[in-house]
């Protein structure tokens, strides 16, 4: 970051962004499901490892989970066998488990699905997924997912956010989603969430193509950022950003040694500025900067 620090005036501060969260009543909480699954929707298994880093950061307390007998073909998502801290030898099932934390110093209980996409009986499994989301009186549903795309590691990964909820799409100035064609886990559950009445927003990350191979920090530390806009809440991700940094220095490393990946993230980059350079983007610096201040104040003693 720049030593110099523009003087920000209440005149021309940026209008602060439109919440997720409407405002409620002194002593009402807002409960917010997160939700990402591993496989087909998770690119790099950047929106598991972004919920994960989330479940620890607020110290997230397992309240529930589905059982895998039900869901899960395990020929296909086979178990695992790992040694305990112990040196005992136990096998891991194919699972999905619901965490809940409260987020520090605000008024938001946030409940984490993480898992692996299911085999079978999708609409059964989202259906049991939303009885444990009105259980938990949950109030939106953020859905978090990677896609593999022809996007430069050495540019900002892209976040899409859309919703087909009519009244966040106006509020928040989102789009609905334009995609057609096959659907994971997230896309049913998000269409069944709606049904429910629950207010839906779908999240994802481009990764790039060429290195699709876990973990994907880049991205995983995108998905965050966006997630910090939209709850409102400041995030401490310093050490993920050393990995991210540290991860594209390493991608640039293998870029170098072969000629043809070389071209080909050129060509990538160039297509990427193209595109961006009408944008000046004006908005997305302003967003950059309060988010810095956050950070900066939260810093302080």
């Amino acid at each position: 970051m720049n030593s110099f620090e523009p003087e920000i005036t209440e005149e021309d501060a940026a209008p602060e962004p439109e919440r997720l969260l409407q405002p409620v009543p002194e002593g009402r909480r807002v409960t917010v499901m997160l939700a990402a699954f591993e496989g087909w929707n998770d690119a790099g298994e950047a929106a598991s490892d972004a919920l994960r880093y989330l479940n620890k950061l607020w110290g997230g307390k397992k309240v529930g989970t589905i059982d895998a007998d039900e869901y899960y073909d395990f020929q296909f998502t086979r178990p695992t066998i790992r040694r305990t801290a112990s040196g005992e030898r136990k096998i891991s099932w194919p699972s999905t488990r619901i965490f809940k934390a409260s987020v520090p110093e605000t008024n938001v209980d946030v409940i984490f699905v993480q898992g692996t996409e299911p085999s079978y009986k999708w609409r059964a499994y989202t259906a049991e997924l939303l009885v444990h989301a009105e259980a938990l009186k949950v109030d939106y549903v953020i859905l978090v997912g990677a896609l593999l795309a022809d996007v430069p590691h050495s540019r900002p990964i892209p976040v899409s956010t859309s919703t087909d909820d009519a009244a966040l799409r106006e509020r928040m100035d989102l789009e609905a989603s334009q995609y057609e064609g096959p659907v994971g886990i997230v896309g049913v559950l998000g269409e069944v969430a709606l049904l429910a009445g629950l207010p839906t927003i779908s999240l994802w990350a481009a990764v790039p193509h060429y290195v699709a191979q876990a973990p994907s920090p880049k991205a995983q530390l995108a998905l965050l950022n966006r997630i910090e806009e939209l709850l409102q809440v400041p995030l401490d991700t310093r050490d993920l950003v050393e990995d991210a940094d540290a991860w594209e220095r390493g991608v640039d490393e293998l870029a170098t040694e072969d000629p043809e990946i070389a071209a080909y993230v050129r060509q990538l980059e160039e297509a990427k500025d193209t595109a961006d350079l009408p944008e000046a983007s004006g908005e997305s610096i302003a967003r950059e900067f309060e988010r810095y201040l956050k950070r900066r104040g939260k810093d302080k003693p």
